[in-house]
Protein backbone atom coordinates (compact mmCIF):
# COMPACT_ATOMS: atom_id res chain seq x y z
CA UNK A 1 0.00 0.00 0.00
CA UNK A 2 1.42 3.42 -0.94
CA UNK A 3 1.87 6.14 1.66
CA UNK A 4 -0.95 8.38 0.41
CA UNK A 5 -3.47 5.57 0.62
CA UNK A 6 -2.15 4.53 4.03
CA UNK A 7 -2.51 8.11 5.29
CA UNK A 8 -6.07 8.30 3.99
CA UNK A 9 -7.01 5.05 5.68
CA UNK A 10 -5.43 6.21 8.93
CA UNK A 11 -7.41 9.45 8.84
CA UNK A 12 -10.67 7.57 8.37
CA UNK A 13 -9.81 5.00 11.04
CA UNK A 14 -8.88 7.66 13.62
CA UNK A 15 -12.23 9.41 13.20
CA UNK A 16 -14.06 6.08 13.25
CA UNK A 17 -12.34 5.09 16.51
CA UNK A 18 -13.40 8.36 18.15
CA UNK A 19 -17.00 7.82 16.99
CA UNK A 20 -17.00 4.25 18.34
CA UNK A 21 -15.58 5.52 21.64
CA UNK A 22 -18.61 7.80 21.98
CA UNK A 23 -21.08 5.07 21.00
CA UNK A 24 -19.72 2.44 23.40
CA UNK A 25 -20.63 4.39 26.54
CA UNK A 26 -23.31 3.22 28.98
CA UNK A 27 -24.25 6.24 31.17
CA UNK A 28 -26.53 4.08 33.33
CA UNK A 29 -23.43 2.52 34.91
CA UNK A 30 -22.74 5.83 36.66
CA UNK A 31 -25.96 5.59 38.68
CA UNK A 32 -26.23 3.70 42.00
CA UNK A 33 -29.15 1.58 40.74
CA UNK A 34 -27.40 0.40 37.56
CA UNK A 35 -28.20 -3.25 38.31
CA UNK A 36 -31.91 -2.41 38.17
CA UNK A 37 -31.50 -0.30 35.02
CA UNK A 38 -29.37 -2.56 32.82
CA UNK A 39 -32.02 -5.21 31.96
CA UNK A 40 -34.35 -2.50 30.65
CA UNK A 41 -31.65 -1.11 28.35
CA UNK A 42 -30.29 -4.46 27.15
CA UNK A 43 -30.21 -3.31 23.51
CA UNK A 44 -28.19 -0.23 24.47
CA UNK A 45 -25.70 -2.35 26.41
CA UNK A 46 -25.27 -4.81 23.53
CA UNK A 47 -24.84 -1.90 21.14
CA UNK A 48 -22.09 -0.53 23.39
CA UNK A 49 -20.45 -3.97 23.38
CA UNK A 50 -20.57 -4.04 19.58
CA UNK A 51 -19.01 -0.60 19.21
CA UNK A 52 -16.29 -1.37 21.77
CA UNK A 53 -15.40 -4.48 19.75
CA UNK A 54 -15.32 -2.41 16.57
CA UNK A 55 -13.18 0.24 18.27
CA UNK A 56 -10.71 -2.36 19.54
CA UNK A 57 -10.40 -3.81 16.04
CA UNK A 58 -9.93 -0.35 14.53
CA UNK A 59 -7.19 0.35 17.08
CA UNK A 60 -5.38 -2.80 15.97
CA UNK A 61 -5.54 -1.65 12.33
CA UNK A 62 -4.31 1.81 13.29
CA UNK A 63 -1.37 0.28 15.17
CA UNK A 64 -0.48 -1.97 12.24
CA UNK A 65 -0.65 0.82 9.65
CA UNK A 66 1.44 3.27 11.67
CA UNK A 67 3.87 0.43 12.36
CA UNK A 68 4.30 -0.06 8.61
CA UNK A 69 5.01 3.64 8.14
CA UNK A 70 7.55 3.83 10.98
CA UNK A 71 9.20 0.53 10.05
CA UNK A 72 10.37 1.90 6.70
CA UNK A 73 12.71 4.20 8.58
CA UNK A 74 12.94 3.08 12.22
CA UNK A 75 12.57 -0.65 12.61
CA UNK A 76 13.16 -0.99 16.35
CA UNK A 77 11.01 2.04 17.19
CA UNK A 78 8.19 0.64 15.07
CA UNK A 79 8.31 -2.70 16.86
CA UNK A 80 8.19 -1.14 20.35
CA UNK A 81 5.35 1.12 19.22
CA UNK A 82 3.35 -1.84 17.90
CA UNK A 83 3.80 -3.88 21.10
CA UNK A 84 2.50 -1.09 23.34
CA UNK A 85 -0.47 -0.38 21.14
CA UNK A 86 -1.50 -4.01 20.72
CA UNK A 87 -1.38 -4.43 24.50
CA UNK A 88 -3.61 -1.37 24.86
CA UNK A 89 -6.14 -2.66 22.32
CA UNK A 90 -6.21 -6.05 24.07
CA UNK A 91 -7.57 -4.43 27.23
CA UNK A 92 -10.55 -3.16 25.24
CA UNK A 93 -11.43 -6.70 24.25
CA UNK A 94 -11.22 -7.81 27.89
CA UNK A 95 -13.47 -4.90 28.88
CA UNK A 96 -16.17 -6.31 26.60
CA UNK A 97 -16.36 -9.43 28.75
CA UNK A 98 -16.85 -7.37 31.90
CA UNK A 99 -19.79 -5.48 30.39
CA UNK A 100 -21.46 -8.70 29.21
CA UNK A 101 -21.00 -10.21 32.68
CA UNK A 102 -22.57 -7.09 34.22
CA UNK A 103 -25.57 -7.46 31.94
CA UNK A 104 -25.90 -11.14 32.84
CA UNK A 105 -25.63 -10.35 36.55
CA UNK A 106 -28.24 -7.60 36.34
CA UNK A 107 -30.75 -9.89 34.57
CA UNK A 108 -30.27 -12.57 37.21
CA UNK A 109 -30.64 -9.92 39.93
CA UNK A 110 -33.93 -8.77 38.38
CA UNK A 111 -35.20 -12.34 38.01
CA UNK A 112 -34.40 -13.44 41.57
CA UNK A 113 -35.19 -10.15 43.36
CA UNK A 114 -33.20 -11.20 46.46
CA UNK A 115 -34.19 -9.84 49.85
CA UNK A 116 -30.51 -9.21 50.58
CA UNK A 117 -28.94 -7.76 47.40
CA UNK A 118 -25.52 -7.14 48.96
CA UNK A 119 -23.90 -10.10 47.15
CA UNK A 120 -25.11 -8.89 43.75
CA UNK A 121 -24.16 -5.30 44.42
CA UNK A 122 -20.66 -6.23 45.58
CA UNK A 123 -20.08 -8.44 42.54
CA UNK A 124 -21.59 -5.82 40.26
CA UNK A 125 -19.33 -3.12 41.65
CA UNK A 126 -16.26 -5.31 41.15
CA UNK A 127 -17.24 -5.88 37.52
CA UNK A 128 -18.11 -2.22 36.93
CA UNK A 129 -14.89 -0.90 38.43
CA UNK A 130 -12.91 -3.65 36.72
CA UNK A 131 -14.31 -2.53 33.36
CA UNK A 132 -13.48 1.10 34.16
CA UNK A 133 -9.92 0.17 35.14
CA UNK A 134 -9.40 -1.90 32.00
CA UNK A 135 -10.84 0.75 29.68
CA UNK A 136 -9.41 3.85 31.32
CA UNK A 137 -6.16 2.62 32.87
CA UNK A 138 -5.14 -0.74 31.44
CA UNK A 139 -5.89 0.35 27.90
CA UNK A 140 -4.84 4.00 28.10
CA UNK A 141 -1.38 3.64 29.65
CA UNK A 142 0.15 1.35 26.98
CA UNK A 143 -1.81 3.03 24.18
CA UNK A 144 -0.59 6.50 25.12
CA UNK A 145 2.96 5.22 25.66
CA UNK A 146 2.74 4.04 22.08
CA UNK A 147 1.45 7.52 21.22
CA UNK A 148 4.58 9.10 22.68
CA UNK A 149 6.71 6.77 20.52
CA UNK A 150 4.61 7.53 17.44
CA UNK A 151 4.86 11.29 17.87
CA UNK A 152 8.63 11.01 18.37
CA UNK A 153 8.90 9.11 15.10
CA UNK A 154 6.66 11.60 13.28
CA UNK A 155 8.74 14.47 14.66
CA UNK A 156 12.14 13.00 13.78
CA UNK A 157 11.13 12.02 10.25
CA UNK A 158 9.04 15.14 9.59
CA UNK A 159 6.10 13.08 8.36
CA UNK A 160 3.69 15.74 9.66
CA UNK A 161 4.39 19.35 10.70
CA UNK A 162 6.57 19.38 13.77
CA UNK A 163 4.14 21.53 15.72
CA UNK A 164 1.57 18.76 15.29
CA UNK A 165 4.00 16.13 16.56
CA UNK A 166 4.81 18.27 19.61
CA UNK A 167 1.09 18.76 20.24
CA UNK A 168 0.54 15.00 20.08
CA UNK A 169 3.50 14.29 22.36
CA UNK A 170 2.27 16.85 24.91
CA UNK A 171 -1.29 15.55 24.72
CA UNK A 172 -0.16 11.95 25.27
CA UNK A 173 1.92 13.02 28.28
CA UNK A 174 -1.08 14.85 29.79
CA UNK A 175 -3.34 11.85 29.21
CA UNK A 176 -0.80 9.58 30.91
CA UNK A 177 -0.67 12.04 33.81
CA UNK A 178 -4.47 12.00 34.10
CA UNK A 179 -4.48 8.20 33.99
CA UNK A 180 -1.83 7.87 36.69
CA UNK A 181 -3.72 10.36 38.87
CA UNK A 182 -6.89 8.33 38.30
CA UNK A 183 -5.06 5.10 39.16
CA UNK A 184 -3.71 6.62 42.38
CA UNK A 185 -7.19 8.02 43.19
CA UNK A 186 -6.07 11.65 43.17
CA UNK A 187 -8.88 12.40 40.71
CA UNK A 188 -12.01 10.65 39.49
CA UNK A 189 -13.43 10.07 36.04
CA UNK A 190 -16.04 12.47 34.67
CA UNK A 191 -14.50 15.41 36.54
CA UNK A 192 -13.42 18.72 34.96
CA UNK A 193 -9.70 18.14 35.58
CA UNK A 194 -9.85 14.63 34.06
CA UNK A 195 -11.56 15.94 30.94
CA UNK A 196 -9.25 18.95 30.71
CA UNK A 197 -6.15 16.74 30.74
CA UNK A 198 -7.59 14.52 28.00
CA UNK A 199 -8.91 17.24 25.67
CA UNK A 200 -5.51 17.95 24.00
CA UNK A 201 -5.20 14.30 22.93
CA UNK A 202 -8.75 14.20 21.53
CA UNK A 203 -8.21 17.40 19.54
CA UNK A 204 -4.81 16.16 18.34
CA UNK A 205 -6.31 12.92 17.02
CA UNK A 206 -9.03 14.81 15.16
CA UNK A 207 -6.48 17.22 13.69
CA UNK A 208 -4.11 14.40 12.75
CA UNK A 209 -6.99 12.49 11.15
CA UNK A 210 -7.96 15.49 9.01
CA UNK A 211 -4.33 16.13 8.07
CA UNK A 212 -3.71 12.54 6.99
CA UNK A 213 -7.04 12.17 5.16
CA UNK A 214 -6.67 15.36 3.10
CA UNK A 215 -2.93 16.00 2.91
CA UNK A 216 -1.22 12.71 3.69
CA UNK A 217 2.30 12.54 5.06
CA UNK A 218 4.59 15.48 4.36
CA UNK A 219 7.05 13.40 2.38
CA UNK A 220 7.50 9.93 1.03
CA UNK A 221 8.72 7.52 3.66
CA UNK A 222 12.31 6.74 2.72
CA UNK A 223 14.44 3.91 4.02
CA UNK A 224 16.85 5.17 6.66
CA UNK A 225 19.58 3.96 8.95
CA UNK A 226 18.02 1.88 11.72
Amino acid sequence: MDDKRTARYLGILLVSAIACGILNTVPALEYPDYLEKLPSIRTWVLTAVFFQAVMATIYVYIAVLFNQVLRKRRDVLATVYLVFRIVGAAFLYVGIGSLLLLLMLSRRFAAEAPSDPSYYRTLGELLRQGRDHMNHIGMVLPWMTGGLILCYGLFKDRLVPRWLSVWGFTGAALTILATVMLMLEFIKMATPIYFALNVPTALFELTLAARLAFRGFDEDVRPAVR
